[in-house]
């Protein structure tokens, strides 16, 4: 997900890394500062920073997206017309020969397990995609249900346009946006029930 006013320069350069000699210095950034910060000091059992990978998550309707929308947790407040899911699968990264990391749950989250392009295979048994399409993630029965929800997939270098198969937005008006740069409009999707 990103602000929609980064997509201009992602259509140029795709997604990067806070630390690539292509990264936006005028990025819009959206979401919780002190956990995007915290990424910068995790390090994974494979003994890498999370904060060197581009995160994806694996469905809509995180719990980030929540805060990023409401202002939870003192983050400023985004409106969902200007939040872009930007989306690639895992076979497109694969035929970029991209390094990636996945994991089955939240990736700062210590009991969440990373796994790599041997685990590739098993991924759909692998991550609990019913817990990501739930639509709720707090369940007395289920404590566990958030971290597995935000399972992620981590990407290690700089994304190239052509790594982007579609986005996802809000509202016409914001696919209007995206059509205005450029953007082939069949691959754009309104879809409103994606956010809060």
């Amino acid at each position: 997900m990103v602000h929609i006013e980064n997509i201009s320069h992602l259509l140029q350069f795709g997604i990067t890394h806070w630390n690539s000699v292509n990264k936006n210095s005028n990025y819009i950034p959206i979401g919780d500062n002190s956990l995007i910060n915290s990424r910068n000091f995790t390090r994974l059992s494979n003994n890498e920073i999370l904060g060197n990978y581009i995160p994806f998550y694996f469905g809509s309707r995180m719990p980030m997206l929540l805060v990023i929308q409401k202002g939870y947790n003192e983050v400023p407040i985004t409106e969902p017309e200007k939040i872009v899911y930007c989306i690639s699968t895992v076979q497109k990264i694969m035929d970029l020969q991209l390094d990636f990391i996945f994991t089955d749950g939240h990736a700062v989250d210590k009991t969440s397990t990373i796994y790599g392009l041997n685990d590739v295979h098993s991924i759909l048994n692998i991550v609990d995609f019913d817990a990501i399409k739930a639509k709720y993630w707090k369940k007395e029965t289920d404590l566990d249900l958030k971290r597995r929800k935000e399972a992620e997939f981590l990407v290690k270098t700089d994304i190239p346009p052509k790594g982007i198969s579609g986005y996802v937005v809000y509202s016409q008006t914001a696919k209007d946006i995206l059509i205005e740069l450029n953007i082939d409009a069949d691959k754009i999707v309104i879809r409103p029930t994606f956010y809060f």
